[in-house]
């Protein structure tokens, strides 16, 4: 089949904002380290002036991972709502500089780019408080079948389903997928939002999706589950292509009868956690999506998000695989 794109992305279109912070930032906001918090405009300009020195950078997980992905060498169209204003030509302006196909203009109208707050604490941690702005008026309208065309994978992030209609905007995209024979990877984004939607993501999971890219945390509020152990036997359930991260302990690759553990790439100094597995899924899918096997599949994910945590900022930079040999 002739595919219009390796790998689309649907997801909220989000600036970072990252600056290296005090811990006791973190205390005075109340916030809980390395969670995602959905804040107002107000309290995003509250923060923003908190902050400090800081850099803008497109962003949101699989955004993120697009990014990623297409300075890996990938092609790649993004579905994302973005305002015209500054920091939504900053998102369109990055993203297209890296080659890849914005599906959607910028509104003229209705509320602001969104932006997420990162903070990053001398640990390496990052806790994110995200105003969603722009993204919630992401919409059924916007996934068509000229928007999602025929990519060889779409990316589906979970963050979506707190969207108005994000999830009939999902199964939407996913129905269009189905009838172009596009396999459809879903990202659970992070253990607090398996737990808002845990129902959707099952439903989603049985009946349409294909790859579930998410870390051992997720999985285990996904199948309600106490421990590794329980969680792979959980699994077994399930006919989906599991990748699951599990920071300094790797990754582990489920699919049916077989089990890939991929050790980590030890790493001198952690910098900044953000979007690591981020990293990972775009490593994970490009190495998927040009026919790479699974092991192989999975240490160039982890090649990924070990380069990403040494450095700020989650975007990987171009041709960190060009001279991977296995």
């Amino acid at each position: 089949m002739n595919y219009s794109v390796q790998l689309l992305g649907i997801s909220n279109a989000i600036v970072d904002v990252l600056a290296h912070v005090e811990d006791e930032l973190i205390e005075k906001l109340g916030a809980v380290p390395g969670s995602m918090t959905l804040i107002d405009l107000e309290r995003a300009r509250e923060i923003y002036a908190l902050m400090g020195p800081a850099t803008e950078m497109s962003g949101g997980s699989v955004a993120n991972t697009v990014a990623g992905f297409a300075n890996l060498g990938g092609s790649a169209a993004y579905i994302g709502r973005v305002k015209a204003d500054q920091l939504g030509r900053i998102f369109n302006h990055d993203m297209r500089s890296l080659g890849v196909d914005i599906r959607l203009q910028a509104g003229d109208d209705g509320l602001p780019t969104a932006r997420s707050h990162v903070m990053i604490t001398a640990d390496g941690q990052r806790t994110m408080q995200t105003y969603l702005g722009a993204c919630t008026e992401l919409g059924v309208a916007d996934i068509t079948p000229d928007t999602v065309a025929t990519p060889k994978a779409v990316l589906i992030e979970g963050y979506v389903w707190d969207l108005p209609e994000g999830p009939e905007l999902t199964l939407k995209a996913i129905d269009i997928a189905k009838q172009n024979g596009t396999t459809v990877a879903l990202s659970l984004s992070d253990s607090f939002c398996v737990e808002r939607h845990r129902d959707s993501f099952e439903h989603a999971i049985r009946n349409g999706v294909d790859i579930v890219v998410a870390d051992e945390d997720e999985v285990g509020a996904l199948l309600q589950t106490e421990s590794y152990d329980d969680m792979l036997e959980s699994l077994n359930d399930y006919d989906n292509l599991f990748a699951i991260t599990r920071s300094e302990k790797g990754s582990v690759i489920v699919h049916g009868d077989e089990h890939i553990v991929q050790q980590a790439t030890p790493v001198e100094e952690v910098v900044d956690t953000t979007g690591a597995g981020d990293a990972y899924t775009a490593g994970f899918l490009y190495g998927w999506v040009n026919d790479q096997s699974l092991p192989e599949c999975a240490k160039m994910g982890t090649i990924c998000g070990a380069t990403v945590i040494q450095q700020l900022g989650a975007r990987i930079e171009p041709g960190l695989l060009d001279d991977y040999r296995g």
